[in-house]
């Protein structure tokens, strides 16, 4: 996978014996081919998977949501992250959501979670971030100010 060969990753993960094919480590090299070959119904289900495996870490639940709003099913990504974004004090889950809610049109909540995410990452940090995100661009005019 590090050569960029995402089919030989493919492979090789296919490789793996089925007992051990439910690891987390294994499911989160199989979520990153599937994110590389935009596979995202598959990513879906194998961040679901994760999300399932390891309650208690945030990755798969930002996968899912991720892979769910690559899928335009943005209103589902909200969904899955928003219950679990008090139990993980994660930038990657605040500045998704405000992604989110900004493809929504939710501009009050987006700005909201975007305000948490400076909290956590810093202003410069979130504003370099987000003034390059077209997720956000209908805030752009907002961004700069802060």
């Amino acid at each position: 996978m590090e050569l960029g060969d995402w089919e030989e990753a493919s492979k090789e993960l296919d490789r793996i014996s089925p007992p051990r094919r439910g690891h987390p480590s294994v499911l989160e090299v199989r979520w990153q081919v599937c994110a590389k070959t935009k596979k995202w119904e598959m990513a879906t289900k194998v961040a679901q998977e994760m999300a399932e495996k390891l309650p208690d870490h945030p990755l798969g639940f930002i996968h899912q949501a991720y892979s769910l709003h690559e899928l335009k099913r943005t209103q589902e990504a909200y969904a899955v992250l928003l219950p679990v974004a008090d139990k993980f004090p994660d930038l990657i889950i605040r500045y998704n959501l405000a992604c989110y809610c900004c493809q929504l049109g939710e501009l009050t909540e987006s700005m909201q979670w975007l305000g948490k995410a400076i909290e956590l990452a810093g202003k410069n940090h979130i504003r370099l971030m987000a003034l390059d995100d077209e997720d956000l661009q209908p805030l752009w005019g907002k961004i700069s100010s802060i």
